[in-house]
């Protein structure tokens, strides 16, 4: 088990954000994958700051990318460990430049994230946790408070539902749909990124249904604070925690409450 220096996981994911922030303000090219999501260069020049530190400061830890995701199962599986990392999150808002992208880094222990970065480039905000440590959020400041989400939704009349800017569905529709049906007052919330975890564990928003393909690299880092600020990310089917290092890296559907 690895000792971690969390101020330098923070710093890594801040230098990161920095990269992004100096394509962001310019014209971006944008490239496409084989699944015709985008990519810029900010994705990979975040990608290659984050991953030559952890590789410098961590040389013993593994490490999957969104952008270097390649690797065997036959491999990994045996990991106890390794970071997880999403380089950029909300390409999609990147290139439409509204500022909902973030910087995401876990550290996967056991199946499990057990520390997580989110960093939001744009107004320079930094959520973190660290098992049994607590969640907080960091202003551009440096101003560090403890975040908590202690009201399930089932206790509420007004219930705040973040969902994807560019990925709602019918079945989350359905399911706004079932909760008004119990008499229950339902705001939206359209966000992107992992931002809507982030949310959630913040209490600004209530819940966060995710009924569409997401990747282990999405949430990894965010589900470290959502579960630290004593919310669960939990999968939908099966109604346990979201876990990590799969045979396939693709989540399930999941609800953030």
């Amino acid at each position: 088990m690895s000792l971690i220096d969390f101020d330098k996981i923070s710093g890594i994911a801040k230098n990161a954000g920095s990269v992004i922030m100096d394509i962001y303000n310019r014209d971006v090219e944008v490239e496409f994958k084989s699944d015709r999501s985008p990519l810029t260069e900010a994705d990979k020049k975040s990608n290659e700051v984050i991953i030559q530190s952890l590789e410098s400061f961590y040389p013993n830890i593994p490490i999957i990318s969104e952008e270097n995701s390649e690797i065997s199962y036959s491999e990994r599986s045996s990991w106890s460990e390794f970071w997880l990392i999403d380089p950029l999150d909300g390409t999609k808002e990147f290139i439409k430049k509204n500022g909902e992208f973030t910087v995401n880094i876990a550290l996967i222990r056991d199946g499990y994230p057990v520390l997580g970065v989110v960093y939001l480039p744009v107004d320079e905000i930094l959520y973190c946790a660290e098992k049994g440590s607590g969640a907080f959020k960091e202003d551009r400041s440096g101003n560090l408070s403890k975040i908590s989400n202690g009201v399930h939704y089932d206790e509420l009349e007004h219930i705040k539902i973040v969902a994807s800017r560019s990925h709602i569905t019918d079945e989350v529709k359905e399911f706004v749909e079932g909760l008004k049906n119990e008499g229950k007052e339902v705001e939206m919330i359209s966000v992107g990124s992992s931002l809507k975890l982030c949310l959630v564990a913040e209490g600004s928003a209530n819940i966060y249904p995710r009924f569409g393909p997401t990747m282990e690299w999405d949430t990894g880092a965010a589900q470290a604070v959502v579960m630290e600020s004593g919310r669960e990310v939990l999968n939908y089917e099966t109604n346990e925690l979201l876990n990590y290092n799969k045979k396939s890296l693709l989540n399930p559907w999941f609800v953030v409450e």
